[in-house]
């Protein structure tokens, strides 16, 4: 039976109550990259080792877990222990583990906190069990920091725009916008019929979602190393999404978990979220048929020919160097590369795999949302332009607070954005 923290381990892990930004503040100020040495397959006799997940805390996805870590605890003949962290309190809880020299094995890790664990230079290379494994160029792209593999990708997808296509469909609004005019047509179009045309992320917590935006009006977000912010294209985003919350096109205090509801209930057409959003949405949702209805729609852009913006989701699997890490690193490879594995995982959880065996198989291309989702949203899918910086955090929360005070009133864009950019200039 796993364990929150194994019996192994109970003694040499404790929890500690630091907020996030106190733990990327300690990051920020070790080592950049990573100290640890590379790995390399197969790297002789199996040995026992450690894993932290926080899916093993959920209760959906840990008997996907838990049957992948007996899979591979049986083939090697090794014990595995775990360790497992709530979502919300993971990155603090691991950083604290890792920086403390208390931890050593494999990790789950979100694509957005590489650079933050990195930054300790603890991470081992992984770029040797890349080679023949057919990752994809994006999946890859995610698991990299200052030009090395420190991880290797579980499951990578995108954060984009999905539509209730009978909605769309009663109100005439196109489920192809090209453009940032056509897609302001269809939001009005969609207002016509009573709901909420787009439940776009207005409350401070969920408001980096207008770093996208920003970048869908030609903001680079970070210039070098310096903060874009406060540049012409990030003030203009900022007084066109005002002007859809002054029009009524999106609504005042709306995070993630409340656009999911609000789709769920059909009283909204279009959210912001990554495929594994969607179980969460049907979860809620009286509408036995809205699945069918579910449809991926590539961001809009601001002139027609550009690339759409969407930025990166998933999980990575990292190895923290020290005893059993070479093991760990051959189970990192397994568990991200393995087709049929993927398969099982993607089965059970639907999240997409990240190598092109896995992506053709049956089991995926079946999946109508998840096929179209890869192609309109993920195919063009970029990791932030702030990830790359421990205190990336930090840096979201200026943003989000300024951008908010926009929408409220409280603050005109051009002011609000210069105040972000000075803010994030200190944290760079």
């Amino acid at each position: 039976m796993v364990q929150d923290i194994s019996r192994r381990t109970l003694l040499r892990y404790s929890v500690f109550g630091i907020g996030a930004a106190a733990v990327l503040g300690l990051a920020g100020c070790a080592p950049g990259g990573s100290g640890a040495p590379a790995a390399t397959p197969g790297g002789g006799t199996a040995t026992d080792f450690t894993f932290s997940s926080w899916s093993l805390s959920e209760e959906a996805a840990k008997p996907a877990i838990e049957s992948a870590l007996t899979s591979f605890r049986q083939a090697e003949g090794i014990g595995i222990d775990t360790v497992a962290y709530p979502y919300n309190d993971y990155l603090n809880q691991l950083t604290l583990q890792v920086r403390g020299g208390q931890f050593a094995g494999a990790a789950q890790l979100d694509v957005a906190w590489l650079s933050a664990l990195a930054a300790l230079g603890k991470l081992t290379d992984l770029s040797a069990f890349t080679q023949g494994k057919g990752y994809t160029d994006a999946a890859l792209g995610a698991g990299k920091s200052d030009g090395k593999q420190l991880g290797l990708p579980w499951t990578i997808g995108a954060v984009g725009l999905i539509g209730n296509a009978e909605l769309f469909d009663r109100a005439g609004a196109s489920l192809t916008p090209a453009t940032i005019e056509e897609f302001e047509d269809g939001l009005r179009a969609l207002k016509g019929i009573g709901v909420i045309p787009y439940a776009a992320s207005t409350k401070a917590a969920q408001l980096k979602d207008i770093v996208v935006w920003m970048q869908t009006f030609g903001s680079p977000i970070v210039d070098g190393d310096e903060s874009a912010i406060g540049d012409e294209a990030s003030i203009k985003a900022v007084e066109w999404y005002k002007k859809l919350y002054d029009e009524g096109l999106i609504a005042p205090d709306v995070d993630r978990a409340a656009a999911r509801t609000l789709f769920a209930q059909g009283a909204t057409a279009l959210y912001d979220d990554a495929p594994v959003g969607k179980s969460a949405v049907l979860s809620q949702s009286p509408d036995a048929s809205l699945s069918d209805k579910m449809i991926p729609i590539a961001r809009p852009v601001l002139k027609a020919g550009q690339t759409p913006q969407h930025v990166l989701w998933g999980h990575l699997v990292v190895v923290v160097d020290g005893e059993g890490a070479q093991t760990a690193a051959d189970f990192a490879s397994w568990l991200t590369s393995d087709t049929a594995q993927s398969e099982t995982y993607f089965t059970a959880l639907g999240l997409p795999p990240t190598t092109d065996a896995a992506l053709s198989s049956d089991a995926v291309t079946s999946n109508a949302f998840v096929e179209a989702f890869t192609s309109s949203i993920t195919a063009t899918a970029k990791p932030s332009p702030l990830w790359k910086y421990p205190a990336y955090g930090q840096m979201e929360t200026a943003i989000a607070e300024q951008v908010q005070a926009v929408l409220i009133g409280q603050a005109q864009p051009a002011a609000a954005m210069k105040s972000a950019g000075e803010a994030i200039s200190r944290l760079l």
